[in-house]
């Protein structure tokens, strides 16, 4: 029997014998003390604790499972995007094989086509005489060079349909493999291998944009032709992106602004997409 059972019992034993008063028993009714009161009040905190840490670790779970799919992804991405670029570089490789087999052959006099544009009839002009005149390519300021070489050659006077002979022998990476890329015919057109090039450079938006954001003002500059030149960068990085209103111009500023306020995977993600 409890401390309490036994307590009452004998209350109302003296209550009957009139030893005390009845309302003894009123005041004898067992209320909870402080103490239990507090444990109580401990056990609802660590019930609620408990829940909260397994909550912590459903949610941290489910936090790295989505981390490991998102990695597995972006692996099978990046492994895909490997393969491609290896499949696309063997094929470039051996589009340039055939393509320099091929001048060569022009060369030698091999292949004599129908059209007289067709052909390296030299006409008095020593092209090995010529290229060493030819300017170094600048992968990172395609337009310069092609100013360079077009100045070169109005001042030396050389013939213009054999400039896309002279002009390919400097070339280097994207460019040298966009010009292994064209036919015959249009790789023996100036214009139309510079327009090809000079596509294939602004086929990278991103180039410009950091042209643009990193371009800094050199000692020998004026502050007009910084401006000028900030202004140009500016211009190419909007003509990449197909940027011609003020809605376009307001997605690309947008666009940017986000990327720089996320972290690099989001970043990485946006950018592959």
């Amino acid at each position: 029997m409890r401390k309490d059972e036994i307590k009452r019992y004998v209350l109302e034993h003296l209550v009957d014998e009139s030893v005390l008063p009845s309302t003894v028993l009123e005041t004898a009714i067992t209320v909870p003390t402080d103490n239990t009161f507090e444990l109580k009040r401990l056990e609802i905190e660590m019930n609620k604790e408990i829940r909260l840490k397994e909550m912590e670790r459903e949610m941290q779970k489910e936090k790295e499972e989505r981390e490991m799919q998102m990695q597995k992804e972006k692996e099978e991405r990046e492994m895909q995007r490997e393969k491609e670029e290896r499949e696309e570089r063997e094929r470039r490789e051996e589009k340039a094989r055939e393509h320099e087999f091929r001048l060569k052959q022009l060369e030698l006099g091999v292949i004599k086509g129908s059209d007289p544009k067709i052909g390296l009839d030299t006409g008095g002009f020593d092209v090995s005489k010529h290229v060493k005149f030819v300017p170094k390519f600048q992968e990172d300021n395609v337009e310069k060079f092609f100013n360079h070489f077009e100045k070169l050659g109005e001042q030396l006077k050389w013939p213009r349909d054999k400039w896309s002979i002279l002009i390919q022998s400097n070339f280097t990476g994207k460019a040298q493999e966009v010009y292994s890329a064209l036919s015959i015919e249009d790789s023996m057109d100036y214009d139309k291998v510079k327009r090809a090039i000079l596509q294939a450079y602004e086929l990278v938006p991103e180039a410009y944009r950091q042209k643009f954001r990193k371009y800094r003002k050199a000692d020998t500059q004026t502050y007009v032709e910084f401006a000028y030149q900030k202004e140009r960068h500016f211009d190419r990085w909007c003509a990449s992106k197909k940027v011609s209103t003020f809605d376009t111009l307001r997605q690309l500023m947008l666009v940017e602004e986000f990327k720089r306020c996320v972290n690099d995977d989001i970043k990485t993600h946006l950018e592959e997409y």
